[in-house]
Order: C-alpha cells, then structure tokens, then sequence
C-alpha cells in the first residue's frame, strides 16, 4: 500500500535525524525549524499567543520574537531526541535523565493503585516515559491523539511501543483500558493541556477560559489514583524532570461532575506552573482556546 505524503515525511525525519551524527542532526533541526517559524504563520502566531498568555502582554516584540525563534527550535529538538531515543542504551538513557520528586510516585506504585501523570506538551515527555519504563521498570501507559491518516498514528504508536510504552488511542474506548492500567498498577501519562476531543471541563488557564480534559479528574475520583503533575525539561543533553505534589483528589459535591469541575481547574493551576518554569519549551501549536481560531480566521482574512 502506498504510504500518504505525511506519514512519508515523518518517517523521512526520523531516518534523518538517526542517520547522521548528533550534532549534525541539531544543526538540521534547527535550520528546518527556524525555516518553519518563518513560513508557517498561523503555527507562529500561537506560539506567539501561548508566549504572550504566559509572559504578559507586555513582553517586548523583540524578546518575543527571540522566544519564538527559541520555541521552534525546542521542538526541533523534541523531534531529534525523540527520533534517536531508540537508539540509546539503558545507560544513556539513565544519564541523560535529573529528576527530583520521583518518589511521590513510589507510593501509589508500592500500593498497587497506579498513577495518573498529568503533564502539559513541555520539553521531552517521552525520555521520562522511556526512562521510567527501561530504567526504573515500572510499567507505562501513555494515551495519545488518534491522529489521521491512519498510517501516521501508526507510525507514532509504534514508535513509542519501541520505547516500551503501552499505547493507548484517544478515543471511546480509551477509559477503560486506562482503567485495566491502573489496576495492574501503571504509571498512566495524560497530556492534559489541551482538549482534543472538545468535550473536557471549562476551566480558566492562563486568564482565559478554555476546556481541559476531564479524564485525569474523572478517572482519580473512580479509582482512586493520585494525579501527579510532571513537567520535563530540556537541559543541554537529556532532560531535567519535576514530580509535583499530588493534587489532592477527594469527593465534596454532591453531583461528581461539580468535583470533576474543580479538580480539572486545579490541574490547570499545576499546568501553568510547569509551563511558566520554561515557556520557550511549551510545544503546544493548535488553537486552544476561542479567542485563537478568532485569530486565525482573521489572519487567514488578511493573507
């Protein structure tokens, strides 16, 4: 069967960045993504919002240009380590990894509950995923976008199975294998700062409304598994990850979707505290909130 252009063009980056040395695939990530900056303009203007809603509007132009530049380039990277991670041993993986707060998810995983890790699409998540997995052993599962074409999820998928995920597809099945997971104790990773599906809870995130999903909140109030915030950062080889204290997860409405409501604002909190941590390593380039596809449709009005 003939493979579509995108899932082409994924596969053509990974050979690429796996093929050749690694200073030599930054130098082309680089390139390819300050090249991106400059010739995908609704991707650049929200990044520019995202930098401007953590920032403040004040943020001078030049500075924000920079940040821009430096958040394409973030992603560039995330697509190099991601790409080369297969490739690695135990030991460099193991290196290549600081971490503080990982025993906050020793517990839960010593009681058998499972965890559920909320973090925000920020630096290198899948390093920490193959890390806990290959180096701590401790099983992971990892919902994930079904993305189209079907091929290009594929691709992904199996990409992360290689890094010893089990992958999950988001979708109406998708609850109860997480929920099988957490019974046999996973640690379950959940990029929760945007809702794809456009059914999650209507929070405030960065001073404006939005909705995030309900699934961490819902899923912790069912089977009482903690929610721990992670955010995974780039450092100048590998990454630095932060283990936040566990939200705490307790009934006080009467009706479970007032307390889904409100713990899905309070991950909102703990995202925003992850992301401002390095705001230029916020990968998140789709329309999140109202207010961006208004932009959009007005940049699209003007070119």
């Amino acid at each position: 069967m003939k493979t579509d252009p995108v899932t082409a063009l994924y596969r053509s980056g990974s050979v690429a960045f796996r093929s050749v040395p690694r200073p030599a695939a930054d130098v082309l990530a680089r390139a390819a993504f300050r090249i991106a900056a400059k010739t995908l303009p609704q991707r650049r203007l929200l990044v520019e919002r995202n930098l401007i809603r953590v920032l403040g509007p004040g943020i001078d132009r030049v500075e924000l240009d920079r940040l821009v530049r430096r958040t394409f380039e973030s992603y560039g990277r995330y697509w190099v380590d991601s790409f080369r991670l297969p490739d690695l041993s135990i030991e460099e993986i193991d290196a290549g990894v600081d971490y503080a707060g990982f025993e906050r998810l020793m517990g839960p995983l010593r009681a058998g509950t499972g965890a559920i890790v909320v973090l925000p699409h920020l630096g290198g998540w899948e390093w920490a995923g193959f890390w806990m997995t290959m180096g701590a052993r401790w099983p992971v599962t990892a919902v994930v976008e079904a993305v189209e074409p079907p091929a290009l999820f594929e691709f992904f998928a199996q990409f992360r199975r290689q890094l010893g995920m089990n992958i999950v597809p988001l979708g109406p099945s998708a609850a109860g294998q997480v929920m099988r997971a957490l019974r046999d104790g996973h640690v379950v990773c959940l990029l929760s700062d945007r809702d794809i599906e456009g059914n999650g809870m209507e929070v405030d995130f960065f001073g404006e409304r939005t909705t995030l999903p309900a699934g961490p909140a819902a899923l912790a109030l069912r089977t009482g598994a903690p929610i721990v915030p992670m955010g995974c950062y780039f450092k100048k080889r590998g990454i630095s990850c932060v283990v936040q204290p566990p939200v705490p997860v307790e009934r006080k409405a009467k009706r479970l979707r007032d307390d889904v409501q409100r713990l899905t604002q309070d991950i909102a909190y703990e995202l925003e505290h992850l992301i401002r941590a390095a705001p230029e390593q916020w990968h998140l380039q789709q329309p999140n909130w109202a207010s961006d596809h208004e932009a959009l449709e007005q940049l699209r009005a003007q070119r």
